[in-house]
């Protein structure tokens, strides 16, 4: 597992439970790269009703009230699925990329298969380690 990183939370006070603008986003990418995205957007969003969403530099994210866990980019041949606080999550089967002090992403292609069952245990993972790193007072 890796060790736990104390960083400050990404707080965005204007997350709200569904943005308009999210589901936009999806629907103005490449037909491939948005629904691929939009899968696993939905798969944040389906983590509690305590999730908030909105666009933060251009790209869905997801927050537990204010505090960003996750989100979903769409790039030209493929979309990343990160997290806020990466670096602390343990990740058996290696889908985590990136070498910053708290973020990590997971790199998926259209058309190439994606350890599904390890991609949802770090978003869940995501998920409840912001919502303990809420309760702890974290800020």
């Amino acid at each position: 597992m890796s060790q736990p990183v104390t960083t400050r939370l990404m707080r965005f006070p204007t997350a709200g439970v569904r943005d308009p603008a999210v589901d936009a986003w999806f629907d103005g990418r490449a037909p491939g790269l948005g629904a691929l995205a939009r899968t696993w957007f939905l798969r944040m969003r389906a983590c509690g009703a305590d999730v908030r969403e909105l666009l933060h530099d251009g790209h869905p994210t997801a927050c537990v009230g204010d505090a960003a866990f996750a989100y979903t980019n769409a790039f030209t041949a493929h979309v990343n699925v990160g997290f806020f606080q990466g670096a602390s999550l343990a990740d058996p089967a290696g889908l985590l990329e990136g070498d910053g002090k708290a973020m990590r992403h997971v790199k998926l292609r259209p058309g190439v298969p994606v350890d599904a069952a390890a991609l949802e245990a770090l978003i869940t993972a995501a998920y409840r380690d912001i919502r303990r790193r809420l309760e702890q007072g974290a800020s």
